[in-house]
């Protein structure tokens, strides 16, 4: 017979960590976007003039998609 009262919801509350505040997340997701953005924006004309043809991802959503994956790392550590 297995114990259930191991993984009750409290405990599994607790286990996963705090959570950030969403404030301070579109902070650093805005810091890290306004930022990221003059870099894709060379990137994307680099590219743009390298390979004579735009890029499937603009440059704001090059750098959309950057914050996106940079900001929830910065909560994980």
């Amino acid at each position: 017979m297995s114990d259930h009262a191991v993984n009750t919801p409290v405990h599994a509350a607790r286990a996963h960590g705090h959570r950030a505040p969403r404030a301070e997340f579109y902070v650093y997701f805005a810091v890290i976007l306004l930022g990221g953005f003059p870099v894709a924006f060379v990137s994307w004309i680099v590219s743009t003039i390298r390979h004579r043809r735009l890029p499937k991802r603009g440059p704001f959503a090059s750098a959309w998609f950057d914050a996106k994956a940079i900001t929830p790392l910065i909560f994980r550590a």
